[in-house]
């Protein structure tokens, strides 16, 4: 009896658990952002249609199964400029979603995932800006060129009321020169009487 129960905790009767491989999230995370590099690339090198493509597969990949790679995938490329569906508003609510359950995500895309959504954020934050200073241009021309119209105008009718009292003055001389005229034109006649 001794002997079997030694065998027993010997484990010679037992298999050993075989170890869980170890993942090296360090090698992972570059192996990761290395593939959303290169898909990067292609999209931007990319034929339209070639970027059609690769935009239409990230979106069904990620309508199939949404998973936060998935839904970093999709928001790296909408948030791509130089293609004709980038979206830089939608893909700032997706990396936002990411970064809501940044646990979900290796280190390496919770990285990527901050940087690209501070980025975003800048562009969407100087064009914000950029417009703002666009509608004040548009309006201070606006009120610069209205003024500018006033102000000709008020002088147009300056004008217009000058010319009037130039012609009532013009006028009113040329009655005191008639008068003139007719009385000097009597007078010789008056002293001959």
């Amino acid at each position: 009896m001794l002997i079997g129960t030694g065998c027993s905790s010997l484990g010679l009767g037992q298999r050993t658990p075989t170890p869980s491989p170890v993942i090296k999230t360090a090698s992972a995370g570059s192996t990761v952002l290395g593939e959303y590099l290169l898909l990067l690339q292609k999209l931007v090198q990319g034929t339209p249609s070639e970027q059609a493509e690769i935009v239409a597969k990230a979106q069904r990949d990620y309508d199939v199964a949404p998973t936060p790679s998935r839904e970093l995938k999709l928001a790296l490329i909408l948030g791509t400029p130089g293609h004709p569906v980038a979206n830089l508003a939608r893909a700032q609510g997706l990396l936002r979603e990411l970064m809501a359950n940044p646990e979900m995500l290796l280190p390496a895309e919770r990285a990527l995932t901050f940087l690209e959504l501070s980025l975003i954020d800048d562009h969407l934050t100087l064009e914000a800006e950029n417009r703002r200073l666009q509608n004040d241009a548009v309006r201070a021309d606006q009120q610069r060129m209205a003024n500018a119209n006033h102000r000709l105008q008020a002088e147009l009718d300056e004008n217009a009321r000058l010319r009037r009292e130039l012609e009532e003055a013009r006028a009113k001389l040329d009655a005191i020169a008639n008068i003139e005229r007719s009385l000097n034109e009597r007078k010789p006649g008056s002293t001959g009487r």
